[in-house]
Parts: C-alpha cells; sequence; structure tokens
C-alpha cells in the first residue's frame, strides 16, 4: 500500500463542492440561493480560470465561512477524505488565520483572535479516527499590513505542536512593491527558528531571487526550471524542494496543457532538485493526490521512477519532522494501522453478506 504526504493544501480551497453545498444549504442558504441547483455551484466552483487572481478569489467565498465555530465541521470531513480516499499519513495544512477572525473587530482584536483559530485548527486536526499527522502552515498575506504578517510569524513560533512552517500567500504578482517588508520578515521568522516556505515562481510575474534565500522550499517555483534554469544549482545546493501542483497550472491559465510539465521535471531531476507533487486546492479541483501523480504518469510527464522520487521527497521535505530526515518506524506504524483497518473492512463486509 503507498502512503502520500501533501505539502500544499489549503483550507480554503481543501473543501470538496458536495460539502461545501451541504453547508451552505444548511447554514447559509443566502449564498446557496445565487445558484440553481449543485450542479450549477459545481461547475462555477471548479471551473478553469483566466488568471491566479480570478483564481485566487474564489478563497475568499470559503474564508467566509471557515469561522471559528465552523472549521472542526470542515476539518472534521478534509480529514476523513483525506485518510478513505487519498492514503494519506501526512498533511500540511496552510491558511491564513487573520482572515478566519470577525471582520467587524479590530485590527488589534483580529491578531488576538488568530490564537484561537490556530487551537481550534489544531485540535480539530487530532483525529482518533483517521490518524493522519496533521500540521497547520500559517500563511502571511501580500494584502495585510506588515504588522499582521509579523504577529502570524509570533504565533506559528508559539505554537510548535500545532504550526510546523509560515508561508506567504496572496499572489506572487503582489510581491514587487513590497519586497524589502518581506525580505525583513523571512529573516525574522529564520531568526526565531520557523521554517519557510512560500509561493514564489509559480507565474511569470512571480519571479523574485530575492526571496529564494530564505525559503526551506518553495510553494509552486515552476518558473524557475522554465525561465530561469540558471538558478536550479543554487536550488540544489541549498536542498529546496519544489511543491508542484499540477492540477492548479491549468486552472489559473498559467500552463495550457499538463505536458509543459514535462520540462519541469526534467530539468529539475537533471539538477537534482526535489519535486514534492501536491493539490494545493483538492476542493477547487475537484481531485485527489493519488490521480496528480496518475495523470502526470499516464501523460508521460513523469515515468514510474520519478514518481516514486517525487513520493520519497515528500515525506523527506515535510516540516513536522528535522529538515531532511524521515521518521520511519513512525510511518511504518501507520502503515501497519492502514492494513489493520483494511482488514476489518474486509471483515465487517464479509459478517455482513453472511
Amino acid at each position: 500500500m503507498t502512503l502520500y504526504a501533501e505539502l500544499h493544501r489549503h483550507l480554503g480551497g481543501s473543501v470538496v463542492p458536495r460539502i461545501l453545498w451541504g453547508y451552505f444549504q444548511r447554514n447559509r442558504p443566502d449564498l446557496a440561493e445565487q445558484f440553481a441547483d449543485y450542479a450549477a455551484f459545481e461547475q462555477f466552483y471548479t471551473q478553469p480560470r483566466k488568471t491566479l487572481a480570478e483564481y485566487l478569489e474564489l478563497h475568499t467565498l470559503v474564508e467566509s465561512v471557515q469561522t471559528q465555530e465552523a472549521l472542526p465541521y470542515f476539518i472534521y470531513r478534509l480529514i476523513r477524505g483525506a485518510y478513505i480516499f487519498e492514503n494519506l499519513a501526512y498533511l500540511e495544512l496552510r491558511y491564513t488565520p487573520y482572515l478566519r477572525t470577525p471582520e467587524y473587530l479590530s485590527q488589534t482584536e483580529r491578531i488576538d483572535a488568530m490564537a484561537k483559530i490556530v487551537e481550534v485548527v489544531g485540535r480539530a486536526s487530532q483525529q482518533t479516527e483517521y490518524p493522519v499527522i496533521t500540521r497547520q502552515i500559517l500563511c502571511m498575506h501580500s494584502r495585510l499590513p506588515d504588522g499582521v504578517n509579523q504577529a502570524i510569524i509570533d504565533l506559528a513560533h508559539q505554537y510548535p505542536e500545532y504550526v510546523c512552517a509560515i508561508d506567504l500567500a496572496g499572489g506572487d504578482a503582489q510581491y514587487k512593491e513590497r519586497l524589502p517588508e518581506f525580505v525583513k520578515l523571512y529573516q525574522y521568522a529564520r531568526s526565531l527558528g520557523v521554517k519557510t516556505t512560500g509561493h514564489l515562481y509559480e507565474t511569470t510575474d512571480g519571479c523574485y531571487p530575492e526571496l529564494l534565500p530564505y525559503l526551506m522550499r518553495i510553494g509552486h517555483g515552476i518558473q524557475i526550471p522554465l525561465r530561469r534554469p540558471d538558478l536550479l544549482r543554487q536550488v540544489a545546493a541549498r536542498k529546496q524542494c519544489l511543491e508542484i501542483c499540477p492540477t492548479t497550472y491549468l486552472k489559473t491559465g498559467t500552463l495550457q496543457e499538463i505536458h509543459q510539465l514535462k520540462l519541469v521535471f526534467d530539468r529539475c531531476f537533471d539538477a537534482g532538485v526535489d519535486i514534492a507533487i501536491c493539490t494545493d486546492n483538492a476542493g477547487l479541483h475537484n481531485v485527489r493526490l493519488p490521480f496528480e501523480y496518475e495523470n502526470l504518469l499516464t501523460h508521460d510527464v513523469i515515468g514510474f521512477d520519478q514518481l516514486r522520487a517525487c513520493q520519497e521527497a515528500a515525506f523527506r521535505h515535510a516540516f513536522a519532522w528535522p529538515h531532511g530526515e524521515q521518521p520511519t518506524s513512525l510511518l511504518t506504524n501507520l502503515l501497519l494501522q492502514r492494513q489493520s483497518d483494511l482488514l476489518a473492512d474486509e471483515n465487517t463486509q464479509e459478517a455482513l453478506m453472511m
């Protein structure tokens, strides 16, 4: 049995359409009434967008309902689906805690309220029924003030039992005017010992080499092998891993066809740069992580050897344990638990048939 590690999944885009629609019908009829039926909603929610900016607007729809009270509902279903349908053993769930706090509060009050959000997400993620190792990545945001972003770093430092790293989100095309701020924020995070990733080199407008030295992993990063292959040697030397999310680039119009990723994989493997295959927004895409692997394989973007290398890289670069180390005993225990669960399911089915 293959176990998977997911290193790049957004809480806002992780909710599958049917779950979100059911929540709207029961709790937010004002949102459900905007669509004729579920089919219309699913079409709206999962259809490709022309640009990354248009794609990111969908996050605001989900963020508005992922309140402190509703988060356990969504996270339980997320973990359940990840365990049953994806064979996930490890999941890093990223989001901006500030955007889950009530908008009517002052900025100071919202900063103070972020800690409760982290605690709620942390507790809801510990599902004994569906044992998946889960950690949070807290996202700074390109449209949030410097003070809020620094508070997000402080929060990551304060909750090591729940939070494994910080990120920078909001669309990499928005970074240009604030690059000095973001460099200082990443320097601050590293000084505290907080691990780092960041949405970078996803689009042709998001290529900022100034930020690369401060990242332990690179969120997306496909424009490095495509447009700046000269940087790959430095990326390899830093042992940085690219978090590649294949379906995203088709949904955002960044790439026109999946085969364009073959050059990304080939150049990275030739340069010794690790790649972790991820889903990014599994709900928005209506796709599971094993499908991302299968799709790359069936389209001849990667071969079986590369597939296995990416699976191993995902566990090796997970932030929950020391950088570059894989807890073999922990994963073995998870595999044994899965096998026990499968056997129990088979016994239950046989009993029902008798």
